[in-house]
């Protein structure tokens, strides 16, 4: 096994984004109202951030072309995606059909809503920080849902299933 080291700038960029993709995540949709019509984001950068008060957090690029209608919703949902909805991911990035063609329903505060999502936590705004070419958005847990099933996985550009070891 070679091991690269390297200090992280503009000239090395590649590789800086090919060693955090060495770290698996799950993938989530973050839905929103929108103005006119409902709107959702295919994110990895979510994580737990508190028990009390219960608080979640994701990460939108402020480059993206929906930043600002993210950035500025009060209230958003995190769905956590499935093994089996690997579909739904084309749908939510950039040029992506997003809502068109798919059912869903609303929460209490209008959010759109994905069925069969692994987890979901519908959230609240509760902080934003700088975070470079990305805003943290910090929701608070309004109510969370979690069905049975295994997790989408993403690590190395690729999408995947998670295999527990014995």
């Amino acid at each position: 096994m070679t091991e690269q080291n390297f200090i992280p700038d503009a000239s090395n960029a590649r590789a800086f984004r090919d060693a955090l993709g060495c770290f698996a995540t799950g993938v989530t949709i973050v839905t929103i109202a929108g103005e006119h019509t409902p709107m959702g984001f295919t994110a990895n950068s979510f994580a737990s951030l508190s028990m009390e008060p219960p608080l979640v957090l994701w990460s939108p690029a402020k480059r993206s072309s929906r930043f600002t209608h993210f950035a500025g919703a009060r209230h958003f949902a995190i769905h956590v995606l499935t093994a089996a909805q690997g579909d739904l991911i084309p749908r939510f990035i950039r040029g992506g059909p997003g809502f068109e063609g798919i059912s869903y329903h609303h929460n209490a505060e209008g959010v759109p809503l994905i069925a069969g999502a692994l987890a979901r936590f519908d959230c609240v705004q509760h902080a934003t920080h700088d975070g470079g070419d990305h805003l943290i958005i910090v929701g608070r847990v309004l109510r969370c849902v979690r069905n049975a099933g295994a997790p989408l996985v993403f690590t190395q550009g690729k999408y995947g299933q998670f295999s527990a070891s014995e």
